[in-house]
């Protein structure tokens, strides 16, 4: 029977070699697989080694898989690994006679003295497999383009994100030492404390809104959120052009409502400061002309790239922001606005089914926060929300208004909400103080700093915000996230808003003192 057996086997390793010979085989590491399977018989911590980066699928021989799934089995339920456990596993899972019966575990066994080396094995296992992966995803490409009725544009956004998958599935993350974490965030505060503007993220030129954020900060989600009309658009613009001409920061608009032409307007208007009705009817005057002609030439070579694709997929924004990054050094993405997103491309055959609109925001949002932390820049997706705002006195936004999902602000680093009492006819706050031609920007959730509210001037015809006067800043702090303390915003910061009255500043205040 053992002889038998190990006939069997020497005939199926013989006719591999024949096969090579002939032609092109698969890749794979045959005795390497041989050795891993071996050494995890041998000693009992070898598993440890290799969990991390082998599945069964990594093994190009079916019996070998057999063989290292009946190890798993054995392993994830905290029983010994030897030559007679995987044998007897191996029968209870019907597989023993399949894999080449005792024999084939026996010489297993005997072709290794060590796990020393098994790591190293396992990561040319692994590499050999995923080979395999990209040999099947190739064939797959092929048979899809030679398919008339398969969109390119669609196949080759696919093709991306499988890659990407791939890639993502076949990287080991260990756990490191928190020394050279510490040593990494060190080295980003002395960054930072070099500045002038000691800020640690991107500059927005809204002052007061850096000094609450320290900037935009690599890999967060933000969302602005705000109802119609309140201005999201003149918002992103107004940011965008100030990070693109200030501090030549690249930034991509990707407008799912707004032609690009269009979106380009608008960012004229805001920045020659000419009323839109005008530039669309294109009857200037000599001086607006001339006016037109002098400032657009700020935005001449801006690193400004727009995209008006509609009902844009998350693989289709993953696919295009990549190469935004790669080409255009991207540091910042704008959507407007997320709720236009959709998760699937229409013609992608492959997509992923979901149960109803706002399991597919949640699926949405969770991307966009993936995609931030994968380019390592902050993303800016614009929201709409629900009408519950209206039916409250003052009209003011909070975070059980974010429409279709509350994965929305679980997903979110930062979620803000632009206001506009004047909008309303609500013309004076609650202190008696204008709020024409005033926006403003509540912080509602902040995971890393303060929370709290920050006043613009908001200039209708030309669709741009734009900081306060320096003696007429009004930054009103609305309390701390989580308990982390900070101070920006600071009390003393929002005592200007009152002009020096202390008495009536501490009367609209009396918990912070």
């Amino acid at each position: 029977m053992a002889r038998e057996q190990s006939n069997r086997y020497k005939s199926s390793r013989n006719a591999d070699t024949a096969i090579a010979a002939m032609g092109k085989l698969q890749p794979q590491a045959l005795e390497l697989e041989e050795a891993i399977l071996g050494a995890l018989m041998l000693e009992k911590d070898a598993f440890s080694e290799v969990c991390d980066i082998l599945q069964p699928d990594s093994f190009y021989k079916p019996a070998h898989k057999s063989i290292y799934e009946a190890i798993l089995a054995l392993t994830q339920k905290s029983l010994p690994v030897d030559m007679l456990t995987v044998i007897e596993k191996l029968r209870n899972m019907g597989k023993l006679e399949e894999v080449g019966g005792e024999y084939a575990i026996y010489n297993l066994t005997s072709k290794v003295s060590s796990a020393a080396n098994i790591e190293f094995h396992a990561k040319i296992v692994a590499q050999k497999y995923m080979a395999r992966q990209l040999i099947a995803y190739a064939g797959k490409i092929q048979t899809n383009a030679y398919d008339d009725t398969y969109d390119i544009d669609a196949l080759m956004e696919q093709t991306e994100a499988d890659l990407f998958k791939l890639s993502q599935e076949n990287i080991k993350r260990d756990a490191i030492q928190i020394n050279p974490v510490i040593s990494e965030a060190m080295n980003l505060l002395q960054q930072a404390m070099k500045r002038k503007s000691g800020l640690s993220g991107l500059q927005t030129g809204f002052h007061e809104l850096d000094k609450i954020t320290s900037g935009w900060q690599r890999s967060d989600l933000i969302i602005v959120a705000a109802r119609p009309a309140m201005g999201k658009t003149a918002f992103s613009l107004s940011m965008a052009k100030n990070m693109a001409l200030n501090y030549g920061t690249g930034v991509a608009l990707f407008s799912l409502e707004m032609a690009n032409v269009q979106l380009v307007n608008r960012l004229i208007v805001n920045t020659c400061e000419i009323k839109g009705e005008k530039l669309r009817s294109g009857k200037l005057d000599d001086h607006e002309m001339t006016q037109l002609q002098t400032k657009i030439k700020e935005l001449e070579d801006a690193p400004i790239y727009v995209d008006e694709t509609a009902n844009l997929s998350v693989f289709e924004l993953r696919s295009k922001a990549r190469r935004l990054v790669r080409e255009h050094n991207v540091g910042m993405i704008i959507i407007d606005y997320l709720q236009l997103m959709t998760l699937n491309s229409k013609d992608d055959k492959t997509a992923l089914k979901v149960g109803s609109r706002e399991q597919e925001v949640s699926a949405i949002s969770r991307s966009l926060k993936g995609l931030a932390k994968e380019l390592n820049i902050p993303i800016i997706a614009l929201s709409q929300l629900s009408r519950q705002s209206e039916n409250r006195d003052g009209k003011r936004p909070q975070l059980s208004d974010l429409r279709e999902s509350g994965a929305i602000e679980q997903d979110a680093d930062i979620v803000c909400f632009i206001h506009r009492p004047e909008y309303y006819g609500i013309l004076t706050d609650q202190d008696g103080r204008s709020t024409q031609g005033l926006a403003e920007l509540i912080i509602a959730k902040h995971r890393n700093g303060a929370t709290g509210s920050v006043w613009f001037k908001f200039k209708k015809d030309y669709a741009r915000f734009q900081n306060l006067d320096d003696d007429s800043i009004i930054n009103i702090e609305s309390g701390m996230n989580s308990g982390v303390t900070t101070s920006t915003p600071s009390a003393s910061s929002s005592l200007s808003a009152y002009a020096g009255d202390e008495e009536a500043f501490l009367q609209t205040r009396p918990d912070e003192f």
